[in-house]
């Protein structure tokens, strides 16, 4: 065993001294300090101006486009003519009585019509 101390073996850089190229492209393959990740507020809707009564230029929008449209839902109603849901469900009950439209399902939460056909 040997009684001399381990600490002159050990060299230390001196300051001025630059690390190898080498080096330099190992640190920068490993990147800096990673950034902290931001959390996104998440989609934004633009909101709906739907109108709540309907005018006479949207009645007779609906009683002639709506008759020849393939899928007749609420959903496709008030989209193409921009009337609420609730304005929607009605002016389709309308349309049926006036025998211009032909329910396919009827359904508590959901009415699906298509163009009466003449048979």
């Amino acid at each position: 065993v040997s009684t001399q101390s381990t600490w002159g073996l050990f060299k230390m850089a001196k300051k001025d001294e630059k690390p190898a190229k080498a080096d330099k492209a190992d640190k920068a393959s490993k990147g800096g300090k990673a950034k902290k990740k931001k959390w996104s507020k998440g989609k934004v809707r633009d909101k709906l101006n739907n109108a709540v009564l309907m005018d006479v230029a949207t009645y007779e929008k609906l009683t002639k486009e709506v008759p020849s449209y393939k899928l007749i839902t609420p959903a496709v109603v008030s989209d193409r003519l921009k009337v609420r849901g609730s304005l929607a469900r009605r002016a389709m009950t309308e349309l049926i009585n006036k025998g211009l439209i032909k329910p396919v399902v009827k359904h508590a939460r959901l009415l699906i019509c298509t163009r009466a056909t003449s048979e």
